[in-house]
């Protein structure tokens, strides 16, 4: 049985109060604080009431057990009840883990080809397509930063964001190295070839989270190049910011203005630097990462998509679906939910080793 569970109703009470106080509406950031930490308790509420019923009413059930004429239905209602409570607790327990502070922020997102040449860079676009599809799925938007083209349409390098509720805490599982099995478009004897891709995701930072003093950056710009499309420019609308106390360096040449360009660089930049700082603060993250992410060699990797066999195997759950085509165009649950259950679990089994 669960306890200590006494503090969610009152919490809620609370945060009600507060929610309706005029001078608390007044203070819009205060507001929004405590809007979002009403709509993540209100779950946990939920699910306590729920279980709190579910108890009463197993006592009920207990109760009736004394009855010779009401014994076999108490037995079977109890039976029930207890299912429904397993399933309560473990609800509740998965609810009061520690909730990731970026999971409802949005995702700057990173796709560079690996190894096998142009058929990586083809790869590369399938991969953009299919969370560009994802994000539609999910009513989410998809902003492009950044798009370095090969002449035959694949992607040497793209940076885009995808906005919307709880992007990061369902993408954040795809950095890492993905594999693509399959016969490329620019093969001529049909043999299969093997190309990877690496996806590197970043939670978006506000400019509170990150504070980036304008003397420390040099900005560069230029005019916009490409194969054609929205990468032509005839004016320096281009830009190019270097970051220069670590180096980085982000282009952004998607807006025909400067200003946007600009704006949307500097939103990269801070995702790229709050992530650095945030592993600073805690290596065993930084290795998990470049645990992740590698080096883009074929040996690496997190994903397998096998045109041949039309399936999706992640590497990381054991997880084979067999419906390519429906995964490639955005239909990525079966996978991700997976995903993160097993972080979940994984997180439970961690809690209840160190109680």
């Amino acid at each position: 049985m669960l306890d200590k569970l006494d503090w969610v109703h009152p919490r809620m009470e609370e945060l009600g109060a507060l929610l309706s106080d005029p001078n608390v509406v007044q203070d819009q950031e205060k507001w929004r604080a405590l809007m979002r930490e009403h709509s993540q308790l209100e779950p946990l509420d939920q699910a306590v009431t729920r279980y709190g019923k579910l108890l009463a009413g197993r006592e009920d059930a207990q109760a009736m057990l004394g009855d010779p004429d009401m014994e076999q239905m108490a037995r079977e209602e109890l039976a029930q009840l207890d299912a429904q409570i397993t399933r309560t607790e473990e609800e509740i327990r998965l609810l009061l883990l520690p909730r990731d502070p970026n999971a409802e922020r949005n995702v700057v997102m990173e796709i560079r080809s690996g190894a096998g040449g142009e058929e990586a860079a083809l790869f590369g676009t399938m991969l953009m397509r299919m969370y560009t599809r994802y994000a539609e799925r999910r009513g989410w938007r998809v902003e492009i930063i950044d798009a370095n083209m090969t002449e035959l349409g694949g992607v040497k390098e793209a940076v885009f964001v995808i906005a919307g509720e709880g992007a990061f805490s369902r993408l954040r599982y795809e950095s890492g190295v993905h594999r693509v099995q399959r016969v490329p478009v620019t093969e001529s004897n049909g043999k299969r070839q093997t190309s990877t891709a690496t996806v590197a995701v970043l939670p978006e930072a506000q400019e509170v989270d990150v504070k980036i003093d304008p003397n420390d950056l040099r900005m560069d710009v230029y005019r916009a190049s490409g194969h054609g499309g929205q990468y032509i420019n005839k004016t320096d609308s281009a830009v190019r910011i270097t970051h220069l106390p670590t180096g980085m360096v982000v282009t952004c040449q998607d807006e025909k203005s400067q200003l946007k360009n600009r704006e949307k660089a500097m939103r990269v930049l801070r995702a790229r630097l709050y992530e650095k700082l945030q592993a600073e603060k805690d290596a065993a993250y930084a290795q998990n990462r470049r645990d992740q992410v590698g080096t883009g060699d074929r040996s690496e990797r997190i994903r397998t998509y096998n045109f041949n066999e039309g399936r999706v195997t992640d590497h990381r759950i054991g997880k084979t679906v067999y419906t390519i085509d429906a995964f490639v165009d955005g239909d990525m649950d079966e996978i991700i939910d997976p995903l993160i259950y097993t972080d979940q679990q994984n997180q439970l089994r961690a809690r209840t080793e160190k109680a």
